[in-house]
C-alpha cells in the first residue's frame, strides 16, 4: 500500500434508525436518540454528517439489496434476488436456470394462518439443521419429472432453497410465499402497512418475461411447501417444541427467489480498493464475496452483546493492517426493531457504541483513516418491519473536517453539511475523500 494513503472502515448497523418514530417509553425519543452513545455522537462532532436514502425515497429496502446500493451498485441493474445471494453464501451451487429462494422456518396454525414468521426466534442450529435433513430426505418433487433441490440451513430462523430440473431452465420471475414482503420486480418490498397472515401460493410476476420457466418454477415451489408442511408437522423436533410449549417450526416461508448469481464489476477496479468483509449474516458476506472482497469469518451473533462486539473490534483492528478498506456488517439493533423491543435496541445500540466502536477508535489513527458510520435501513420499532424513512450518515477522519452536527441521530443528522442523498452516492463520496 503506498504511504500515505487512507485506509477505509466502512461500518453500516444494520436496522440502526427508527426514521420519526419516537416512543413514549423512552421518553418520545427514538431508541438511538435515547442510547448512551459518546463515540458515536464524537464521530458526528468531528466528522460531516448527512442522511441516506439507502435505495430511493418512498422505498423501504431489505438489507441485501441497500447493501448493494450503498457499496456503490445500482441494485436494478446488477440484483438477481436475495435467494442466490444466501445461497452462495451458504455454500449451495447456484446456475443460470437454478431457483435460489430465501427460507424462514415459521408456525403454521389453521389452514394457511402464520402465527410467527420467525417460529419465535427460539430454533436451534441444530433442530434447524435436523428439520432441512428430514425434509431432504422424504421430500420429492414429481408434479416436474426429473427435479431436485437442495435446502440448506443458514443461521436461527433462516434456511435457503435451490430447485433445479432437467425439463428447461427455471425462472425467479415469482411471487413470495411470505406475505410480508412484495415483489416489485428482482425486489421485495416490506409491508408497511400491515398484511394478511396467512402464507401465499406462489405464481409468475405480472410482468414476467418467461412465462414457461416462472409458471413450471411456482408449481415446483407451491409442491414444495404443501409437502414440506405435511413432514414438518410429523418431525421429532416439533413434537419435542410442543412438548416444551415452544413455537413449531411446520411451515417454510418462501421469497426473493432468483435464478442467478450477479455479475458485479470488483471492488478493486470499480473504487480502487482492496477490502475485506466482516458480516454477521451470510447474505452481506455473500455479496462481499461477490464484489471481490475477502470474507474474514466470525462466530455467529450469541446473547452476549459484550463478547460479540469486543471480538468484532479485535478482528477489525487486527484485518486493518492487511487491507486498504474494511466493510463491517453489525446485524444488532435490527432484530429488536423488528421485534418491536425499544429498550433492547438501545442496549444494542449501547453496546456497540462501548465495546465495538470505542476500542476501533483507540486503536486507530484518524489522520491515516476514514470511519463511514451508517445504517442499510430503517427498522422502526413502532412498525416492527422496514420502513422507507432515510437512515443517518457520519463521515469522519483522515482530512474531513467537522460540520456543526453535535450528535448522531436521525433528526440531528438532517442539519449536517453532507445534505440529502441516495445510497448509490455515498461510495464515490467516500472515495473522494480518500483521495483528499
Amino acid at each position: 500500500m503506498p504511504k500515505g494513503k487512507l485506509k477505509l472502515l466502512y461500518i453500516v448497523l444494520d436496522g440502526l434508525s427508527d426514521g420519526p418514530y419516537r416512543l413514549k417509553e423512552l421518553g418520545n425519543k427514538t431508541p438511538l436518540e435515547a442510547a448512551y452513545k459518546p463515540n458515536m455522537d464524537s464521530l458526528a462532532r468531528e466528522g460531516r454528517t448527512g442522511i441516506m436514502h439507502p435505495i430511493a425515497p418512498g422505498i423501504a429496502p431489505e438489507s441485501d439489496v441497500a447493501v448493494i446500493s450503498i457499496l456503490g451498485y445500482d441494485p436494478y441493474r446488477y440484483y438477481t434476488g436475495r435467494g442466490p445471494l444466501e445461497s452462495f453464501a451458504a455454500g449451495l451451487e447456484v446456475n443460470p436456470g437454478d431457483l435460489a429462494i430465501r427460507a424462514n422456518f415459521a408456525t403454521k396454525g389453521q389452514g394457511r394462518e402464520i402465527i410467527d414468521r420467525r417460529a419465535g426466534r427460539s430454533l436451534s442450529a441444530e433442530e434447524a439443521e435436523q428439520l432441512c435433513k428430514e425434509v431432504s430426505s422424504q421430500l420429492k418433487l414429481e408434479s416436474i419429472p426429473d427435479s431436485t433441490f437442495q435446502l440448506k440451513h443458514t443461521i436461527g430462523h433462516r434456511a435457503c432453497l435451490v430447485i433445479r430440473t432437467k425439463k428447461g431452465s427455471l425462472s425467479g420471475e415469482i411471487t413470495n410465499t411470505d406475505p410480508a414482503y412484495k415483489r416489485d420486480g428482482p425486489v421485495s418490498i416490506p409491508q408497511e402497512g400491515g398484511f394478511e397472515n396467512i402464507y401465499q401460493y406462489v405464481g409468475p410476476l405480472e410482468d414476467c418475461k418467461d412465462l414457461k420457466g416462472a409458471t413450471i418454477a411456482a408449481l415446483l415451489t407451491n409442491e414444495f411447501v404443501l409437502k414440506s408442511c405435511e413432514i414438518l408437522d410429523k418431525s421429532p423436533v416439533n413434537q419435542k417444541r410442543r412438548e416444551k410449549g415452544l413455537p413449531q417450526a411446520n411451515l417454510i416461508l418462501l421469497r426473493d427467489a432468483g435464478d442467478r448469481l450477479p455479475k458485479f464489476p470488483d471492488m478493486k477496479s470499480k473504487f480502487g480498493l482492496r477490502m475485506a468483509c466482516l458480516a454477521d449474516m451470510p447474505v452481506e458476506k455473500g455479496i462481499a464475496s461477490l464484489t471481490g472482497m475477502e470474507t474474514i469469518e466470525l462466530p455467529p451473533p450469541s446473547s452476549d452483546l459484550q463478547r460479540d462486539y469486543t471480538l468484532r473490534a479485535e478482528k477489525t483492528l487486527e484485518a486493518i493492517r492487511d487491507f486498504e478498506g474494511l466493510y463491517i456488517h453489525i446485524k444488532g439493533p435490527d432484530i429488536p426493531g423488528h421485534d418491536g423491543d425499544s429498550q433492547a435496541k438501545k442496549v444494542a445500540i449501547e453496546a456497540i457504541d462501548r465495546n465495538f466502536l470505542g476500542p476501533v477508535l483507540e486503536g486507530i489513527a484518524p489522520k491515516e483513516t476514514v470511519i463511514v458510520l451508517t445504517a442499510d435501513h430503517t427498522t422502526p420499532c413502532q412498525l416492527k418491519s422496514h420502513s422507507h424513512d432515510p437512515v443517518p450518515v457520519v463521515l469522519y477522519g483522515g482530512n474531513i473536517k467537522p460540520d456543526t452536527v453535535l450528535d448522531f441521530s436521525e433528526e440531528s443528522c438532517q442539519k449536517g453539511s453532507l445534505g440529502e442523498f441516495k445510497g448509490t452516492q455515498l461510495m464515490p463520496l467516500v472515495v473522494k475523500y480518500l483521495k483528499a
